[in-house]
Order: structure tokens, then C-alpha cells, then sequence
């Protein structure tokens, strides 16, 4: 079996099959599409079906991607996820690939591009969704990076595992399954990387909720959205957040969080900013050191 297969697999079980037209009568032994229904709706053999979902097609055609697309009722992150796996379907076995062993580095514009956002709270994100640096009302908004081990300055591992930025989420269980599909979606790019396996092993072996969630093969491209914090220092904040690629082949994004002028949580900030001056762990412990991948 292949990860386009499970994911093929995946999605027909996630179509009713009243949404795509056809009867919903008879008992089915799994839920959503069978291999038959989802050939005709997409206009290609079953047999092409079973030996995609088995991993004996090594290259399928854009066209019939396209097809399977549109029969799935695949949405736009769904389908780049979907173009991805084939893509690497397609040469898996042909060459030896080398794993992904770039350091992660973060340049010197862009810490003082995170220095000089003072009442915005501002990460830096890498492969993996790892936090590879931060400005100070980022640490006073989450925790204070510097503290923690390396591995553990993750976005997902820290909003699983880590009991503190968990409580930080008024609807955790939403954010939670976000950030499973940001990192599936992340892992597409990335199929050969040792540190992802772990940090999936080791998610999925402490937590169940993140077992079910990154079995579900749910997948997002992580770019704006608002979330609600319960702050023990600022009380409730409502943000606004977005990610801004950095250009360049440096695999990072700016994770970035804004309050509504004039609103509470833009006030509440604004105390932030203040009383993270006064913790001079925070204040003098905001950049994490480069590390291997």
C-alpha cells in the first residue's frame, strides 16, 4: 500500500453517496463510495482503481488526477495534496533519494523583521511546523521557547503535549485537527524526512486524538484564521492570524497574530507587550539556535 492509496481510500469513505447523485440504498459494509461508484464518476476502469489504491500504478495521467479530483469533490488544498502523492508515487523506487538534512537557519532580515514587530506576536516556522524563532510578545503570548528542548519547540507537538499552550485555546479540539492537516499537508513535501516520522510516532503513540485525526487523512494549507486564547497573564484574546512565506528555497513561513484595533484583545496586547518587558527570561532568551534536520 502506498500513502496515495490510503488517501484515495480515504476520501472515498468520506463521500455520501446522496452528495454525488447516486442511491443510497443497500447495505454497504464501509461507509462512503465504492471502488465501482467512484470509477464511473470519474469515468475510468475499477481496475485502475484497485492498482492505484494498491501502489501498482507508478504514474497516473494529470487527466485522470483531474477526474478523481472532481469525482471526490476534492477542494483546492485537497487536490495539491492529491497531484503531490501521485508525484511521489511516481518515483518512489526509481532513485535513491536523500533525506531532507538541511539545517534550518533563520537570516538575519528576518530576525529583525520578528524584532521590530513589538505589539505583534510573531513566530517562525520551518518543516515540520518547527518554531525556529520567535520575537518576545511571541513568547509572552505562548511560552518561553528558550526553555524548552529542541525538539520540543514544535507547533504541533507543544499544542498536543504540552499542558500549558494547550490550556491556551478556548476551542482546542478545532485547532487541534487543524494543525494534524497543516502537518499532513506539510508532509506531502517532505515524504523522507526521519525527523517527521518521529515527531508522528511519538504524537500518535501519547495521544489518541491525534492518532484518529492523522489516520483521517485530513489535509489544509495553513494560511489565515482566527483563534481564541485564554491567557493567564492577559485574559481572553481573539486574533486574527496569517502565515507569510519568507522567499527563497528556506522552507519557512512567518506565523503572525493581530488584534482589531480599538477592540479588547487589541488592548490586551497591548498589556502583553508591556509586561513581557519585565520577564527578562523571555526578553533575552527570543531566538532559538539553528539545528540540525
Amino acid at each position: 500500500m502506498t500513502e496515495l492509496g490510503d488517501y484515495l481510500r480515504a476520501c472515498r469513505a468520506r463521500i455520501r453517496t446522496e452528495d454525488v447523485g447516486l442511491p443510497s440504498t443497500g447495505r454497504r459494509r464501509v461507509p462512503g463510495l465504492r471502488r465501482e461508484e467512484l470509477a464511473s464518476l470519474a469515468g475510468i476502469s475499477v481496475d485502475y482503481i484497485v492498482r492505484l489504491e494498491q501502489g501498482r500504478v507508478k504514474s497516473a495521467s494529470p487527466a485522470i488526477l483531474s477526474s478523481l479530483a472532481e469525482a471526490l469533490n476534492l477542494q483546492q488544498d485537497e487536490r495539491e495534496y492529491l497531484l503531490r502523492l501521485a508525484a511521489e508515487n511516481a518515483v518512489t523506487g526509481e532513485r535513491h533519494r536523500p533525506t531532507t538534512s538541511r539545517r534550518q537557519q533563520v537570516s538575519p532580515a528576518t530576525r529583525v523583521l520578528l524584532a521590530s514587530m513589538v505589539n505583534v506576536p510573531a513566530l517562525v516556522l520551518g518543516r515540520r511546523m518547527d518554531i525556529l524563532a520567535w520575537n518576545q510578545l511571541g513568547a509572552a503570548l505562548f511560552t518561553d521557547f528558550s526553555e524548552l528542548p529542541s525538539k520540543q519547540r514544535n507547533h504541533i507537538w507543544l499544542t498536543f503535549l504540552d499542558p500549558q499552550v494547550r490550556a491556551l485555546y478556548k476551542d482546542w479540539a478545532k485547532v487541534a485537527q487543524e494543525c494534524v492537516a497543516y502537518l499532513r499537508m506539510d508532509a506531502a513535501r517532505y515524504p523522507d524526512d526521519p525527523e517527521l516520522a518521529q515527531l508522528v510516532g511519538e504524537l500518535s503513540l501519547k495521544d489518541a486524538d491525534f492518532r484518529t485525526w492523522w489516520s483521517n487523512h485530513r489535509v489544509k494549507a495553513q494560511r489565515q484564521g482566527r483563534k481564541t486564547f485564554h491567557h493567564q497573564v492577559a485574559g481572553e484574546l481573539d486574533v486574527d492570524f496569517q502565515v507569510l512565506d519568507i522567499r527563497g528555497g528556506t522552507d519557512q513561513s512567518v506565523l503572525l497574530y493581530t488584534a482589531e484595533p480599538g477592540s479588547n484583545s487589541a488592548e490586551a496586547l497591548t498589556f502583553l507587550t508591556g509586561w513581557a518587558t519585565t520577564q527578562a527570561p523571555t526578553a533575552t532568551g527570543n531566538w532559538a539556535p539553528t539545528k540540525d534536520t
